[in-house]
Parts: structure tokens; C-alpha cells; sequence
């Protein structure tokens, strides 16, 4: 049985089709990052997955491409990135997966209805009142 990325509950994708790339870490560390491939991509290619249905390979596909990348360069240790590179390809599967719900319109109630007329009333008042009186010019 292959070893599999859990996305969401109902879902995992096998790690065979998620390619894993190392390459050297990019800023500071001296030595020890100028001789060491611990920076980690991992790719998922959604056309190609066996494991998706077309619907979901065309919602991830019209959030984050037709290929869905993920860095980690975070921590010195290959093994370290490679685990974070994959929460983080899970997490933006798992993301271009969910299904918005619909907003039902509402209407404001009678209460904040009032509520808004009577301060309107009262800023008109305030406003008026530093007005200079109508008969004194």
C-alpha cells in the first residue's frame, strides 16, 4: 500500500504522484547551507492525479493552476522541510477544495431600522444646533 497525504477527511492523494525536488537553501548559513540541498518543492500535477475526480480537478485547477507547488527552506534538516513542504501542499489542496457557501441576502430588522433613522435625527440636531439663530444677523 503507498504511503498517502491526507488532504481532508474524505480525501488523500498518494505521495507517488507528488514529486519531491531538493535544491540548495537560498540566504544566510555559512557553510553548512552552501553544501547542503535542504530546500524542498514539492509539486502536484492535478491533470495527471488518478486520485481526483474532474470536478475537483477543475476547482483546484481554476484556484492554483494546473500545478500546485509548495517550498520549505525553513529548517536546516531535509527531512524537516520535506514534512513542512508537504503540510503545505495539503493545505493548499485541501483550501482550493472547499466549496464556498452561497450568502443568503437578509434585511435589516425593524430595530436597527429605527435605530439608524434616530441617530441620523440626532446628528441632524446636533448639527443644526451650532448653526447661528435664524433672526440674528
Amino acid at each position: 500500500m503507498p504511503e498517502l497525504l491526507p488532504i481532508n477527511r474524505h480525501l488523500a492523494i498518494p505521495l507517488d504522484e507528488v514529486v519531491v525536488r531538493a535544491s540548495r537553501s537560498s540566504g544566510p548559513g555559512g557553510q553548512h547551507a552552501n553544501v547542503t540541498a535542504s530546500r524542498i518543492e514539492a509539486s502536484f500535477d492535478v491533470a495527471a492525479s488518478g486520485t481526483l475526480d474532474e470536478a475537483q480537478k477543475a476547482r483546484i485547477t481554476a484556484r492554483c493552476g494546473p500545478v500546485v507547488r509548495a517550498v520549505a527552506q525553513d529548517a536546516r534538516s531535509q527531512t524537516r522541510n520535506r514534512a513542512v513542504a508537504l503540510e503545505r501542499l495539503a493545505g493548499r489542496i485541501a483550501r482550493a477544495l472547499e466549496v464556498q457557501r452561497p450568502r443568503r441576502p437578509t434585511k435589516p430588522t425593524r430595530a436597527s431600522r429605527t435605530r439608524r433613522l434616530d441617530a441620523k435625527r440626532r446628528a441632524s440636531e446636533r448639527k443644526s444646533a451650532r448653526r447661528r439663530p435664524a433672526g440674528d444677523e
